[in-house]
C-alpha cells in the first residue's frame, strides 16, 4: 500500500457518476496497484487532485482484470506455442509480479515475518516496518510463488488455454477486491501507516466492486468457457481466505496494515485457483 498520497483535504476526488468517473477510478486504481503507464488525462481531475481511495475502489475489479490480462495473455501464448503447462505458468506468475512491482508479494512476505516472527504486537509491527526479509517471509514468498505456479499448471492440464487465461483475469479482479476486507472490517494497526492513510472503503463502492466481480465471472463463463459454478466457488474461497487473514491480523496486531491487505490478496488468489481446481475435472 506504499505510495498512497495521504493528503486527505478537500481536493480529493473520486466516485464521480457516469462512465467517465468509472474510467478515472480505474486509472487511479491502476496507478496505485500496478506499474502500468497510465496517461494522466484519464486520472480523476486530470491527475491534479489525489483520488479518494475509499471510493475509487469501486473500479478495482476492472483494474484487477487489466492487470490479470497481462498474466493471462502470457499464459495463453506460452501454451499455444507449446511451452507446456509448467513453463507457461512460471512465465504468467512472473508477468503478474512484474506488472504490480511485487506489491502484494512484498506484503505477503512482510506479513509472514511480522505475524510469526514477533512475540508482541509492538515487535510484530516493528518487524513489518523493516525492509529486510526474514526466514518466515522468505519461506512464505517461495511457497506462495510455488503454489501459484503449481495451481496454474494443474489448471492448464484440465482446461483449454483460453479458459485458463480468463481464470487468471477473474482471479486478479476478485483477489484484489477480497484484499479490501481487512481495510473494511478492521481499524488501522498504526495511526501513521499506509493502511490508516487509505481509510475505510466506502460501503457503496464495495457493493459496486462486488457487482463488477459477479459480472466478470458471468462474462468469463459465457465468453471463455470458464465454469460459472467453479469460478463462484473459487470466489467464495477467496473471500474466506481474505477474511481469515483479517482475523489473524486482528489477533496478532489488533488491526490492519498495508502489508496485511497485500497478504489478503495473495491468500485470496491462491484460494480462488484452489476452488477452481476442486470443481474442474
Amino acid at each position: 500500500m506504499t505510495g498512497l498520497n495521504d493528503d486527505r483535504d478537500a481536493r480529493r476526488v473520486g466516485g464521480s457518476a457516469g462512465w467517465r468517473g468509472l474510467v478515472a477510478d480505474t486509472a487511479a486504481c491502476l496507478v496505485f496497484y500496478s506499474r502500468l503507464p497510465v496517461p494522466q488525462r484519464f486520472l480523476p481531475d486530470g491527475g491534479k487532485a489525489a483520488p479518494d481511495f475509499g471510493t475509487m475502489i469501486r473500479a478495482l475489479p476492472l483494474a484487477g482484470a487489466i492487470i490479470g490480462l497481462g498474466g493471462g495473455l502470457v499464459m495463453a501464448v506460452g501454451l499455444s506455442l507449446g511451452f507446456g503447462a509448467l513453463p507457461s505458468a512460471v512465465l504468467a506468475v512472473a508477468a503478474l509480479t512484474m506488472i504490480t512491482g511485487a506489491l502484494h508479494e512484498d506484503g505477503w512476505a512482510d506479513t509472514a515475518d511480522g505475524l510469526f516472527g514477533g512475540r508482541t504486537r509492538e515487535r510484530r509491527l516493528e518487524i513489518m516496518r523493516d525492509s529486510r526479509i526474514g526466514a518466515f517471509g522468505a519461506a512464505a514468498l517461495c511457497l506462495g510463488l510455488l503454489l501459484r505456479v503449481a495451481l496454474l499448471a494443474e489448471l492448464a492440464s484440465r482446461a483449454p488455454a483460453l479458459s485458463v487465461a480468463a481464470a487468471i483475469v477473474v482471479a486478479a479482479a476478485i483477489s484484489r477486491t477480497a484484499g479490501l476486507l481487512p481495510l473494511a472490517t478492521l481499524p488501522p494497526a498504526k495511526p501513521d501507516g499506509a493502511g490508516a492513510s487509505a481509510g475505510r472503503p466506502d460501503a457503496t463502492a464495495l457493493s459496486i466492486a462486488a457487482l463488477l466481480c459477479l459480472m466478470l465471472i458471468i462474462a468469463a463463463g459465457f465468453g471463455a468457457d470458464v465454469g460459472i459454478g467453479s469460478a463462484t466457488f473459487g470466489a467464495l474461497l477467496a473471500l474466506a481466505a481474505a477474511w481469515g487473514t483479517a482475523r489473524l491480523a486482528r489477533a496478532k496486531l489488533g488491526g490492519h496494515t498495508g502489508d496485511i491487505a497485500g497478504a489478503a490478496q495473495q491468500a485470496a488468489e491462491m484460494a480462488f485457483f484452489l476452488g477452481m481446481l476442486a470443481m474442474t475435472t
